[in-house]
């Protein structure tokens, strides 16, 4: 997986290449767009699910609100998972899949602690998040589809603010302090297992959980 530029890499230390922001694109404003503040996904997506609540409300969802709010929840654990396991690991070894890899997930996996490279750019969480509330509609009908967009929603949102935790902030709880130990070990002991950030339960359910050394 190696990045487009390396020779802005040369000379740098072993913490300073984790944490290096390479360029990704050589037109400027496709590399500004890469890179994306933490804070970003939460303007966006904090007000779309409050609309989305109430909207659902207006339009008399009831108590069954928290069922389609825990649905969409669940849809998400396994997006995240399989998503991640097939998508963001699907690895070529040359050409345009290879280079689509690198940018898709790869430079994550050569830089993980770059702090600009760790939440999803809207250019790209905008369109699906669209896309996954269409899909939504049409299988599951008005209103339920707006609480289990919610729900849906806000387990990326929950997932994106996690991953930004786990590599940038110094856990406190034991749960966080879990968390963040299987990621790592995501990162720096086998990428073939931890393929739940948010929800590694789903590693146990699928045989990918990652074992101590």
């Amino acid at each position: 997986m190696p990045a487009p530029h390396p020779e802005e890499l040369a000379g740098l230390s072993r913490s300073e290449v984790l944490r290096a922001s390479p360029t990704m694109f050589d037109t400027k404003w496709l590399n500004k767009v890469s890179r994306v503040h933490w804070s970003v996904p939460l303007l966006i997506f904090v007000p779309t699910i409050i609309v989305l609540l109430v909207i659902g409300f207006v339009h008399h969802v009831g108590a069954w609100a928290v069922g389609w709010i825990a649905g969409g929840y669940l849809i998400w654990t396994l997006t995240e998972y399989w998503l991640h396991r097939i998508v963001f690991h699907f690895e070529p070894d040359h050409g345009i899949g290879a280079r689509l890899h690198w940018i898709i997930h790869g430079v994550h996996h050569d830089h993980p602690n770059d702090p600009m490279r760790l939440v999803m750019p809207p250019s790209l969480s905008v369109p699906l998040a669209g896309l996954f509330v269409f899909v939504f509609y049409v299988i599951f009908g008005s209103p339920g589809f707006l609480p289990l967009s919610a729900g849906f929603l806000g387990g990326y949102l929950g997932y994106d603010m996690l991953h930004y935790h786990v590599h940038h902030h110094t856990a406190t709880t034991r749960l966080g302090k879990w968390l963040r130990e299987l990621h790592m070990r995501h990162h720096f002991q086998d990428h073939d297992t931890g393929y739940g950030v948010s929800a590694p339960f789903w590693d146990h359910v699928f045989g990918t959980a990652p074992k101590k050394r």
